[in-house]
C-alpha cells in the first residue's frame, strides 16, 4: 500500500489554491473516476493512492493557468506530498506543458479520463435527467464527434489516453461513465455543502 497525504489535507490543499465551484467540483469528480478505476483495475489497496492524485491532479489550473503542471510541483512540494504524486499529477499534462510521461497505469488513467471526465459532464448537463446515470456510450460518442461541444476537452488527449491503455475508445467511454456514476451523489452532496459555506 502505497503512503500518501491524508484525504482530509489534500482536500484542504485543493481549496487552498482553487475556489470556483467548476474547479472544485472537477476535481471531486475526477478523484471519484480515479478510485473506480483503481476497484476495476485490481489496485484496490491503493484506491485512496488513486483517488488523492485525482484530487490534486489540477491544483495549479485556477491560479497559474499558464504554468499548469508546471506550478504544481513547488505547491505540493510546500506541502509535503511526496514525490509519486507530483509525478503523476505532472504526468497528465505530457506534451501539453511538460515532457513527463505516464508510466504507472495510474497515470495513464489519469491522462485518458481528465479530459474526457469533462466531456461526459457537459453532455449530461444536456440532458434532461442532468445525470450520467441514464447516459449511454452512443450519447457520449455524438457530441463527442462535433469538434465546437466542450470544444476544451481534447480529442486527442483522450483518444492518446486510450491507446496508452490499450482501450477501444467506446470502451473507454463506457469505463468512464460507469465511474462517473459512482461518484455523481456524493459529489453533488459536497458541492452542495460547498456552495452553502460560500453563500453569505
Amino acid at each position: 500500500m502505497r503512503e500518501h497525504i491524508a484525504r482530509e489535507d489534500a482536500f484542504a490543499l485543493l481549496q487552498q489554491y482553487n475556489q470556483e465551484p467548476f474547479h472544485i467540483q472537477h476535481a471531486l469528480t475526477v478523484e471519484g473516476v480515479m478510485k473506480w478505476y483503481a476497484n476495476d483495475l485490481g489496485y484496490q489497496e491503493d484506491t485512496e493512492y488513486w483517488g488523492i492524485v485525482g484530487l490534486l491532479h489540477d491544483i495549479d489550473f485556477e491560479q497559474y493557468p499558464d504554468q499548469h503542471c508546471i506550478k504544481a510541483p513547488e505547491l505540493l512540494r510546500e506541502a509535503g506530498v511526496g514525490e509519486d504524486i507530483i509525478h503523476a499529477v505532472c504526468s497528465h499534462g505530457y506534451e501539453l506543458t511538460v515532457d513527463v510521461r505516464p508510466e504507472h497505469e495510474m497515470e495513464k488513467v489519469l491522462y485518458a479520463v481528465d479530459e474526457l471526465s469533462g466531456l461526459i459532464g457537459a453532455v449530461a448537463l444536456m440532458r434532461p435527467s442532468k445525470s450520467v446515470q441514464d447516459m449511454e456510450v452512443k450519447s457520449v460518442k455524438k457530441k463527442y464527434k462535433s469538434a465546437n461541444f466542450a470544444a476544451g476537452c481534447s480529442r486527442e488527449v483522450i483518444e492518446r489516453g486510450a491507446d496508452m491503455l490499450g482501450y477501444e475508445l467506446s470502451d473507454l467511454i463506457q469505463k468512464t461513465i460507469y465511474a462517473m456514476r459512482s461518484c455523481e451523489e456524493s459529489v453533488r452532496q459536497v458541492m452542495s455543502q460547498y456552495q452553502n459555506e460560500r453563500t453569505p
